[in-house]
């Protein structure tokens, strides 16, 4: 659940966790990465691969949580967006663009929080899949207003590398590996929207920096992107290589923390007579005129009189 941390005035902030995830397939495994969810503390988690055709939203068993996905193939591609049971009712749109591409908005408190669930093509596909991805991407993310929040999770296979180059405050400087051309793009796009790698920006040993194992091969190709605006308020990001739900790919989180203004709340007072106030000269006031203005009906309900 959406953890509510210290308050100061009417505002309060919450600690909000995401989590991105290419699961290779969801069937089967559903419930497991609820229970993942849970052990982890995470709200809300973006999929990719899952494997599942459809436009579909699915209530998981009794959990509380929610699945919203897209996909249209049952042997590759799909994404997913799973949100926790404390905020299922706070989704008030989903989008969803082909079977790579999925974004849900959600209300908390004053927030409008807009989160999309991405898997760029792989290495290997011809280049207007990819030109077509970054396109969809782009359009997608420019209609959303810059007052609202932003947070993207994929796996976008691509190397950013270790080093910051010519993308400072996009790259944090703490990536791994060498850059490639998809990584390039991954952060041209950054650059274009204003969005920073939150995976590159805090310093962590290797086996928290790395998305993807496989034998001896190693890389940082799932990531977790926000606004440079909203930088202050990402508190923590790393893989937690302890999962083992996804045979290559391993989890990625992300910390935030979301202000909301506190309501008010409104206290019904019963009206009270200040009894303590009838001293001296003005008990003897007080009586004078209960008795000469009040009309009392001798037979009537004590509590009407």
């Amino acid at each position: 659940m959406v953890k509510k941390l210290g308050q100061k005035g009417r505002v309060q902030e919450s600690r909000m966790r995401l989590g991105t995830w290419n699961i290779g397939t969801l069937t089967g495994k559903s419930m497991e990465v609820v229970e993942v969810m849970v052990r982890r503390r995470i709200n809300i988690m973006c999929l990719q691969e899952i494997k599942w055709v459809g436009l579909k939203a699915n209530d998981l068993e009794n959990s509380g949580f929610k699945l919203w996905y897209s996909g249209t193939n049952r042997t590759r591609n799909g994404v997913g967006i799973i949100v926790d049971k404390t905020l299922t009712q706070d989704v008030v749109d989903v989008k969803r663009v082909g079977d790579r591409i999925m974004a849900i908005k959600i209300v908390i408190g004053q927030e409008l929080i807009n989160v999309i669930s991405a898997y760029e093509p792989q290495v290997g596909l011809d280049t207007s899949s990819k030109e077509k991805f970054w396109e969809d991407l782009g359009d997608l993310v420019q209609g959303i207003a810059q007052t609202e929040k932003l947070f993207i999770g994929g796996d976008l296979n691509g190397h950013v590398g270790r080093e910051t180059g010519n993308y400072g405050g996009f790259h944090g400087g703490y990536g791994f590996g060498e850059r490639n051309e998809d990584g390039e793009a991954i952060l041209d796009f950054a650059m274009t929207y204003d969005l920073f790698l939150a995976n590159t920006f805090f310093k962590k040993r290797e086996e928290h920096v790395i998305t993807y194992k496989s034998g001896s091969s190693k890389t940082q190709i799932d990531f977790l992107l926000m606004r440079k605006g909203d930088r202050i308020t990402c508190k923590d990001c790393k893989v937690i290589p302890g999962e083992s739900l996804a045979n290559q790919h391993r989890l990625l989180v992300m910390d935030v923390h979301i202000k909301r203004v506190r309501k008010k709340n409104k206290t019904w007072k019963c009206p009270k007579t200040r009894w303590w106030n009838l001293k001296g000269e003005k008990q003897v006031i007080f009586k004078e005129q209960v008795i000469t203005q009040c009309v009392w009906d001798r037979e009537g309900e004590a509590s009407q009189m």
